[in-house]
């Protein structure tokens, strides 16, 4: 384990935004990051814990210590009547363990596939797509408190999930960093291919069995037909959460947009498709500077080359912005922006 000062953090964002990071180590094993934390100058210094970093849009250089997750390692850690338990160590890039998962025929995660980042970011961010969210296959997790240096358990329901929420974005924002995951896998697939263009596309592909492999396959052709590669184009996928609303709302901005891309939801609301709302107010396919929006996906905010995170932020400000004067809906962005 290294500690470097002053390193570039380009390799280490979606976004590939060259800004530095004062200290930098990457960490393996919880003893690790137990020994850089004990030293004092770092007592009171801001903490970043980076996986995949791609749910994030650095807008200056980071005054403070980045700690890169490494920790590896996926195993089943019990089982019962229905359920697998699955452990797997927060640094793991989340499609590799959502494909591990399937190669062991464990439902419950197939929608999720080629989601961004590393397993540790997921309750953090209590990631989802196609109607599945993470808190549906979620038992319990591992965390260390950086503080005290000591691991602490948290349940589904401490964990406060909400959308693209959880009480680590909350009140113990900065406190913890998860070390591990444990999933309840199913045993008994609950198929669910009613969301978004799912139907269609196993259609298209010919699928007359539906199973957990074949709705995962769907997810990658339909995400790698509309979403931009981060390797090749600098982005963190959905740049702002779907807004949910009043049924009553949704009914009176119907009226006016016949066209509008809804989903309801069990509580009576309805959440509003982000992407065909920015499209709306003519941002698909705009560019100022390098900074712009995808041309096959509104919800998306790119980097063409040399664009600067304040560049991309200023740009989804004009969007919100723009949004509300002509909608009256306040979005909010679901990238966390340093």
């Amino acid at each position: 384990m290294i500690l470097l000062d002053n390193i570039s953090l380009k390799p280490f964002n979606t976004f590939h935004i060259d800004v530095s990071a004062r200290y930098f180590c990457e960490f393996n094993s919880t003893e690790d990051v137990k020994q850089v934390l004990s030293e004092k100058k770092f007592t009171d210094t801001p903490i970043l814990v980076l996986g995949g970093g791609s749910n994030l849009l650095f807008t200056k250089n980071y005054d403070g210590l980045v700690l890169k997750n490494t920790l590896k390692g996926i195993s089943l850690d019990k089982e019962d009547a229905d359920y697998y338990y699955v452990k797997a160590g927060s640094g793991e890039v989340w499609n590799d363990f959502v494909m591990y998962c399937l190669s062991h025929n464990y439902a419950g995660v197939e929608n999720m596939s080629l989601i961004p980042g590393s397993v540790g970011a997921g309750p953090l961010q209590n990631i989802g797509a196609y109607g599945v969210e993470l808190k549906d296959v979620f038992y319990e997790l591992e965390a260390l408190h950086i503080k005290e240096g000591t691991l602490k358990k948290f349940s589904n329901a401490e964990c406060k999930f909400g959308y693209r929420e959880s009480v680590f974005k909350q009140e113990l924002k900065g406190q913890f960093i998860i070390t591990s995951v444990t999933f309840r896998m199913s045993k008994r697939p609950l198929l669910k291919t009613s969301y978004g263009a799912i139907e269609k596309e196993l259609d298209a592909m010919g699928v007359k069995e539906r199973n957990i492999k074949a709705i995962s396959q769907a997810v990658i052709n339909i995400r790698t037909g509309k979403l931009p590669d981060p390797a090749k184009i600098g982005n963190a996928g959905s740049f702002f959460k779907n807004p949910e609303i009043s049924g009553e709302t949704f009914q009176k901005l119907k009226q006016r947009y016949p066209g509008m891309v809804a989903y309801p939801l069990d509580n009576g609301r309805v959440k509003l498709a982000a992407g065909w709302i920015i499209e709306m107010c003519g941002w698909k396919g705009k560019t100022i500077g390098d900074a712009g929006v995808h041309r096959d996906q509104a919800l998306v905010l790119v980097n063409y080359g040399k664009a600067s995170g304040r560049e991309i932020y200023d740009l989804s400000r004009e969007i919100l912005d723009s949004v509300n004067q002509k909608f009256g809906l306040t979005l909010e962005r679901e990238v966390n922006v340093y």
